[in-house]
């Protein structure tokens, strides 16, 4: 086997900075990651050019087992942003893998509201994709705000009326006594359908 050749460097990157950990975990390769995992000489924090760690990309394609694997290590930050400050758990959200949400929610040095050089939160990106059970998942917490605004000024309410997401729009909506706080109004662009591609 190649991890048994003392010439063979198991954490080196390619061009674009991906370990073979990191390719493996975007692949779901649970048993690969498994036997890079048991090594001494592999991180598994490391970040592509992107800044996207293994758990990003496990998180990003929603394999669970091998997020499950990743969150056992002490030497894994769980709520690493990449370069465009965008965590885990904002991609889990933002693909709707319910299951990695919820893992990653579970561990306590996650911020749930934390946002992005953009000023998106999770919970504006489960808003804006129409994300129902990933909307209601965040709700359930007490340190997740629902009427936080975005660089754009917009709120996650805002964002989901503009799209036209009933659902989640119900789910948001303050009570009929209340004020939004701001117009739902809809616009022709969005500004933040600049930052929808990953």
């Amino acid at each position: 086997m190649l991890l048994r050749r003392d010439d063979v460097n198991p954490d080196k990157p390619d061009n674009n900075g991906g370990t073979p950990l990191l390719l493996a975990a975007n692949k779901g390769h649970e048993g690969v990651s498994k036997m890079l995992l048991g090594r001494d000489d592999v991180n598994p924090d490391s970040p592509d050019n992107k800044g996207r760690t293994p758990l990003h990309r496990a998180a990003i394609i929603g394999h669970e087992a091998v997020v499950k694997m990743l969150l056992g290590r002490n030497d894994v930050n769980p709520d690493k942003p990449d370069d465009k400050g965008r965590t885990p758990l904002r991609w889990a959200t933002y693909n709707r893998h319910e299951g990695v949400v919820k893992m990653l929610l579970g561990q306590d040095d996650v911020n749930p509201d934390k946002p992005d050089n953009d000023g998106q939160t999770p919970l504006h990106w489960a808003a804006y994709k129409g994300h129902e059970e990933v909307v209601k998942i965040l709700l359930g917490r007490d340190d997740v705000n629902p009427n936080k605004s975005n660089n754009f000024g917009e709120t996650p309410l805002r964002l989901a009326a503009d799209e036209g997401h009933n659902g989640v729009v119900a789910l948001l909506q303050p009570p009929e006594s209340a004020t939004p706080s701001l117009p739902l109004r809809r616009r022709a662009i969005s500004p933040l359908t600049r930052f929808i591609r990953p």
